[in-house]
């Protein structure tokens, strides 16, 4: 379960980067309010994974989904331009995550 809250909270690091962008310094209160809930979301569950998850790997995983959602999120949306090399990169990324969850405590050979 801790897993599940893991990714959630990093899918809401990408819900609270967009918001961040999209608050023009906190000036457009829609945005403002959206950013600080999902940085309290997305904060409160990497701190519920942390208690059976060690540090490294749950911040590393954390901000790996947050950064890959992010990313393919801009680009879909036009923010970003697209090139394969990018999503190439995005792919290792993700593959890096799942292997860190492959190879955490309880799954290392």
């Amino acid at each position: 379960m801790d897993w599940v809250v893991l990714v959630a909270s990093g899918a809401m690091e990408a819900v609270w980067a967009v918001a961040l962008d999209r608050a023009e310094g906190f000036t457009r209160l829609a945005p403002t309010l959206v950013f600080v809930a999902a940085l309290a979301a997305s904060m409160l569950g990497l701190n519920h994974a942390v208690r059976t998850i060690p540090i490294g790997t749950a911040y590393a995983v954390w901000v790996g989904i947050g950064a890959a959602i992010t990313v393919v999120y801009s680009m879909a949306t036009g923010a970003e331009s697209f090139s394969w090399a990018k999503a190439l990169l995005i792919a290792g990324l993700v593959a890096c995550v799942v292997g860190l969850k492959l190879v955490s405590e309880g799954h290392a050979a």
